[in-house]
């Protein structure tokens, strides 16, 4: 994949790449001047509320169940710098730098809707901290999905002066950092506070992240199931796409492509290479349930680029109609249970991985030496491997338990629903990272069996490159070793190259 190095938000639409580019890679950022002239317009019509003294949520009113209180004039510019200030609660481990990157990357990404009424200066701000590697220390914890508050309150405090911030790695003051990188303060105007700590960027942010990572680890678990057809000489039938076209469920008949092009030209295909009629189902069934999960990450990917583009902004300023809007854009239940469905269908796949896993090493089942290795009872081989496996499978089940349901009521009430959309994220990252590893070790396994079966030089197209990938990362098991390494070597390969030539 090629990564820009230099983006110009404003231009078009900020995609989940973008937001890779900027987090990841340390791409650029500046703001195209017609996005510039935009937030001015809107801008415009900020300061005509305040000169109308107009009841405007965040503006003129105080927040939360605040919305009954009027503001004072004198007090509008003081009552945005008391905002960050009032919603910096979050706690927890401070969050990885590509992560505060993400949901910087996010929230500028949101301005460029326009619609927020924010000055152009912060979006500036935004730019420069990006451009100049500061990072402020925004702790984990703290958000419920109604607008990512307290992340993006560290955040702006840490522009501002107050709190600490990540430099070029280094921990220091925020008032040091922004001398450091030659920024200046922060200096907030009316609805500036509000028009920043009110995205859902943080979620949207490692939304973006967890999308990167998990296409690469689509490809990878692909290439782990196609190896697997070819050592434990599954039958092919399944994936005929005259069976597939009949029930075109979501995503079978590409996931069946898919595994049919990884295996074009291997021995599996020719007549009579397969042992059975029929194969256990996490074989059998493997395009069914594969496509659930190529289904629901496009779903995901579609939702997220959705926030991406869009205005979660509350009141929506229209500059050319010359209205504020008051709205519930903030919410992200669609784009939550979107990840709920992912999470979902992760699960549902490494479920069948761990089985094949377990499955391949039975003799009974596979017609391979038991634990894969060929030295019989006195080697522990693949054994105790199974162990990981079960307890991988076990987590990532764990953590499918859905976690979007309302919580309780805040604000005095006012807030009676969220979505808990950086929760549900962050447990998708966390089932990833395990479905990595499960990943991992089948490739291992199958890259094992193979060898024992001594179909390794008579491998598809697509297997016959992974199979070369896992040995280049990993050798075979002669003797009983510590395997860990291994796989922890392997998974850390698999999440930072793609699996294709």
């Amino acid at each position: 994949m090629v990564v820009s190095s230099h983006l110009v938000f404003g231009q078009s639409a900020v995609s989940h790449a973008d937001i890779i580019a900027v987090a990841r890679h340390g791409a650029r950022v500046s703001l195209a001047p017609e996005l510039l002239q935009a937030l001015a317009d809107c801008r415009s019509l900020i300061d005509r509320a305040i000169a109308e003294d107009k009841p405007v949520y965040g503006l003129t009113t105080g927040l939360g169940a605040g919305v009954d209180t009027r503001l004072d004039v004198a007090d509008l510019v003081a009552f945005q710098n008391r905002v960050p200030q009032a919603r910096a609660v979050g706690v927890g481990a401070a969050l990885p730098a590509e992560t505060v990157r993400a949901l910087m990357a996010a929230r500028l990404a949101g301005f460029t809707s326009a619609s927020s009424g924010a000055s152009p200066s912060v979006a500036e701000a935004l730019a420069a901290a990006l451009n100049a590697h500061f990072h402020p220390v925004v702790p984990a914890l703290g958000s419920i999905g109604t607008a990512d508050l307290s992340p993006l309150s560290a955040m702006v405090r840490g522009l501002m002066g107050h709190g600490e911030v990540a430099l070029d790695g280094d921990i220091m003051e925020a008032a040091e950092a922004l001398s450091k990188a030659g920024l200046e303060p922060l200096k907030l105007g009316p609805r500036d506070g509000h028009a920043l700590v009110v995205g859902n960027s943080l979620s949207i942010g490692r939304a973006c992240l967890a999308l990167d990572d998990l296409g690469r680890l689509l490809d990878w678990s692909f290439a782990s199931l196609a190896l697997s057809f070819e050592a434990f000489r599954a039958s092919v039938t399944v994936l005929d796409q005259r069976a597939l076209a009949r029930r075109p469920a979501f995503g079978q008949q590409e996931a069946g492509e898919r595994l049919s092009a990884l295996l074009a030209g291997s021995s599996l295909l020719k007549e009579g290479a397969a042992r059975r009629l029929q194969d256990p189902l996490s074989y059998r069934c493997a395009p069914q349930i594969w496509g659930a999960l190529v289904h629901a990450f496009e779903e995901a990917a579609v939702a997220t680029e959705i926030e991406l583009a869009g205005a979660g902004d509350n009141p929506i300023v229209l500059a050319d109609e010359g209205e504020l809007i008051h709205n519930g854009n903030f919410d992200t239940t669609a784009f939550a249970l979107s990840w709920e469905r992912l999470g979902l269908a992760i699960a549902q796949c490494a479920s069948a991985t761990a089985w094949r896993t377990m499955k391949i090493m039975s003799p009974g089942i596979s017609e391979l030496p038991r634990f894969l290795t060929a030295h019989g009872g006195s080697r522990t081989g693949f054994a105790t491997v199974q162990k990981t496996v079960s307890a991988l499978e076990a987590e990532i089940r764990h953590l499918a338990h859905p976690v979007a349901f309302a919580p309780i009521p805040v604000a005095d009430g006012v807030e009676d629903h969220a979505s808990m959309a950086p929760s549900v994220i962050a447990k998708t990252e966390a089932m990833i990272e395990r479905f990595r590893y499960l990943v991992a070790i089948e490739l291992v396994a199958t890259a094992q069996a193979a060898e024992l079966r001594g179909v390794e030089s008579e491998l598809g197209a697509g297997t016959a490159v992974a199979y070369e990938k896992v040995r280049g990362q990993v050798p075979p098991l002669t003797e009983d070793r510590a395997m860990g390494p291994d796989f922890q070597k392997l998974s850390e390969f698999i999440r930072l190259n793609d699996a294709g030539r």
